[in-house]
């Protein structure tokens, strides 16, 4: 187990302030990360030390505008940062996911003292959580509440409640709850994850992803404060909750997976001391074969980074959308959402593909469970499960077919 020391913290890892994409000590950081993803993933041990580092080094504050702190970076160095995390450590660039989209809405809203005491807050190192999902409610995703709920107290309330699959939260500073009000109107809160009452539980159990904490939250006479809570009415609400970002995220991960994926199968090959009993050559890295094996994982990597990067630069066209209107900011939205679906449905296939190729390169040796090679199967196969790929086919064949448009708003 590679255990992160206090000397390291405080001295191999100097950030700049703000770090930004090309920072180059934030690929030694992602280079580090990377030495310790294979075993972490095996033996179930939670990167409580790596989010660390990431908390020091900036990284949430990426797309947060120079002048307030942050790193200035456009959507497309974030999710070119989010493939290079990827390839790190998935469980971990996912971790950050629910993050990055939280910091999106809060930008793209009023800057009023709230949400810059917010900014100023992730700034300074603060990570996001979500606690948003309820097993009652009809639809997954759309963040519709059923038993969240706040009841009045002095001059603020109390938080009854529980959420499902509240990834990254169990590393959280701050968690992003949806809930209901006195009203039973829908509305947000960001909270302190030490709060008395708040509960993360890590119960998640899937085959992937084991270590994002995407556990059970539960909420019992949480203490909330008055202007902590966003409602639908306030001035400084996020009126674009757009669903793009998270979405994109997920693809961006096994775009990343891919990449390691290749990065094992090169290293198989240099190590093998053998061949296979039919090769044709008595040296692995000169097998044709295992040539053209690597050749397709290397092809899928760049296709995949290609098409992700691509679907981002698309959300980078939304703020002078917006400056033009309703109609052009609708127009940019359903071609975001609309290259953000294409993508996933790719980039989920050649994951999946690349994480199958690699034994191909390996053989029977690559499953032992010490190498820990399936790990890339199961994490894509994983993140591939979120918003399943057959109703982003139907709706991207439907608008094609009908001109019905895609979802461009949602939670999360």
């Amino acid at each position: 187990m590679i255990k992160i020391e206090e000397k390291v913290l405080d001295s191999t890892f100097q950030f700049s302030a703000p770090v930004t994409a090309n920072s180059p000590e934030l690929q030694t950081l992602f280079d580090f990360i990377a030495l310790g993803a294979a075993e972490r993933d095996r033996d179930r041990i939670l990167p409580y030390d790596v989010v660390e580092l990431i908390r020091r080094s900036g990284l949430g504050a990426l797309r947060i505008p120079v002048a307030e702190g942050g790193g200035g970076s456009s959507a497309r160095e974030l999710f070119e940062a989010a493939i290079r995390l990827g390839d790190a450590d998935p469980n971990v660039a996912h971790i950050v996911r629910n993050h990055f989209s939280v910091t999106e809405r809060i930008l793209r809203s009023e800057r009023t003292p709230r949400n810059r005491r917010w900014l100023k807050a992730v700034v300074d190192g603060a990570i996001i959580g979500l606690a948003s999902t309820e097993l009652e409610v009809k639809r997954a995703g759309g963040g519709q509440v059923a038993n969240t709920k706040l009841t009045p107290d002095d001059n603020g309330y109390r938080l009854n409640g529980t959420k499902y699959y509240s990834t990254g939260s169990l590393y959280a500073d701050l968690i992003f709850v949806r809930l209901l009000t006195p009203n039973d109107t829908v509305a947000t809160a960001l909270l302190p994850t030490k709060r008395d009452g708040i509960d993360l539980v890590d119960d998640w159990d899937g085959f992937g992803q084991r270590l994002t904490g995407t556990g059970t939250t539960t909420f019992t006479n949480v203490r909330v404060e008055a202007d902590e809570v966003i409602l639908e009415t306030d001035t400084d609400k996020d009126n674009l909750p757009y669903n793009i970002v998270p979405q994109l995220f997920l693809t961006a991960i096994n775009a990343g997976i891919i990449r390691s994926v290749l990065r094992d199968a090169t290293a198989l090959i240099h190590k093998r001391p053998r061949t296979f009993y039919h090769a044709t050559t008595e040296q692995a890295a000169d097998d044709p074969i295992l040539q053209q094996t690597v050749g397709q994982i290397a092809s899928n990597a760049f296709a995949a980074e290609a098409i992700v990067l691509a679907a981002a630069e698309v959300l980078d066209r939304l703020p002078a959308a917006q400056a033009q209107g309703e109609e052009s900011e609708t127009a940019v939205a359903l071609a975001a959402s609309l290259s953000a679906a294409k993508a996933k449905l790719i980039v989920d296939e050649l994951a999946l593909k690349s994480a199958t190729l690699l034994f191909e390169v390996g053989g029977a040796s690559t499953t032992k469970k010490s190498s820990n090679f399936d790990r890339h199967w199961r994490n894509a196969r994983t993140l591939a499960s979120h918003n399943p790929g057959h109703f982003k086919a139907r709706a991207i064949g439907n608008y094609e077919i009908n001109g019905t448009p895609l979802p461009t708003r949602g939670f999360f």
